[in-house]
C-alpha cells in the first residue's frame, strides 16, 4: 500500500489549506485513517482520525479549525485546516491501518509527509 500525500504549502495565519491522502496499491479495506504532524523539536503527534463509518476524533488544538474527512470510494482522506496560527506549522503524516488480504492481518502505512507553513 502507498500513500501519497499532497496539499501543504505556505499560507499566512488566518487562512487555510485542504490535505489530501490517497491510499493505492492492493487493498481489500481500509479502517482508520488519520493525519498526524511533526514540528521541527517536537514529537510526532496525531491531528486527526476518522474511523471507516465516519467517527472522528481531533487534537485539542485544532477543534472547531480542522475537519478529516473521507472518501471511500477513492481511499482518500482529507483534512480541512482553516483558521490556521503559526503553532500549526509542521509536517503533517497521513497514516492508515488497512488490509490487503480478507482479515486478521492488518498493518499500518505512512506518507512521505507534506509541509505547512504558517506565516504570522
Amino acid at each position: 500500500v502507498q500513500l501519497q500525500a499532497s496539499g501543504g504549502g505556505l499560507v499566512q495565519a488566518g487562512g487555510s489549506l485542504r490535505l489530501s491522502c490517497t491510499a493505492s496499491g492492493t487493498i481489500f479495506s481500509i479502517n482508520q485513517m488519520d493525519w498526524y504532524r511533526q514540528a521541527p523539536g517536537k514529537q510526532r503527534e496525531l491531528v486527526a482520525g476518522i474511523t471507516r463509518g465516519g467517527s472522528t476524533n481531533y487534537l485539542d488544538s485544532v477543534k472547531g479549525r480542522f475537519t478529516i474527512f473521507r472518501d471511500n470510494t477513492k481511499n482518500t482522506v482529507y483534512l480541512q485546516m482553516n483558521s490556521l496560527k503559526p503553532e500549526d506549522t509542521a509536517v503533517y503524516y497521513c497514516r492508515v491501518r488497512a488490509f490487503t488480504a480478507p482479515p486478521p492481518d492488518e498493518s499500518l502505512y505512512w506518507g512521505q509527509g507534506t509541509q505547512v507553513t504558517v506565516s504570522s
